[in-house]
């Protein structure tokens, strides 16, 4: 990231301004891209989807001035390019300098096994019957399947990739604090 994180108020005129010469119109299309960039860390599986979206941004309105004299094409287009850099970023933080030990105990096995069905025991009926539905199927036919799951739950096929996501990272995370209680520090 940039080092400097913060923006003028000169700075954001000068966005507004090259998204579009009506103010109000221009404010509409701030709010429109703002929300099409929460939804495109999102569906990338990013739980800090709106701080990634404010960082692109930040990023591009503190050179919202000079792209409006050189940049040529929709504002949009230009959005999406930083937040792919940003998203990429985020994924090289989150990664472990060094891999961990490969698990090759079976009692560690086990271990992993039980605390992971202890985790689906404390998800509600529909969470796990949706978390275990979701995860069938391989290539094409899990596509079709996700498909299908959406409409017999009648929800658009983002609204799932979304509740998924949701049930597995609360899946992860009780996985993870029920291991650190049974491994030795």
């Amino acid at each position: 990231m940039d080092d400097d994180t913060t923006f003028s108020r000169t700075d954001f005129d000068a966005l507004l301004s090259w998204l579009d010469s009506d103010r109000d119109q221009a404010g509409r299309k701030y709010e429109a891209i703002r929300g099409r960039l929460i939804k495109f860390f999102t569906c990338r599986g990013r739980t800090d989807a709106e701080d990634l979206a404010d960082d692109t941004i930040t990023r591009v309105t503190l050179k919202a001035a000079k792209l409006a004299n050189e940049f040529v094409g929709e504002p949009v287009a230009y959005f999406y390019g930083v937040a792919q850099n940003v998203f990429m970023e985020a994924l090289r933080k989150r990664m472990p300098t060094e891999l961990p030990p490969p698990v090759e105990k079976s009692e560690d096995i086990e271990q992993e096994f039980e605390c992971l069905d202890r985790c689906m025991l404390q998800l509600t009926d529909g969470n796990r019957e949706l978390v275990l539905e979701y995860y069938q199927h391989d290539k094409r036919a899990k596509i079709e399947h996700r498909k299908a799951l959406a409409e017999k739950l009648g929800v658009a096929q983002n609204a799932l990739r979304i509740r998924a996501h949701r049930i597995r990272t609360t899946l992860q995370q009780c996985l993870e604090g029920c291991l650190a209680q049974q491994r030795p520090a």
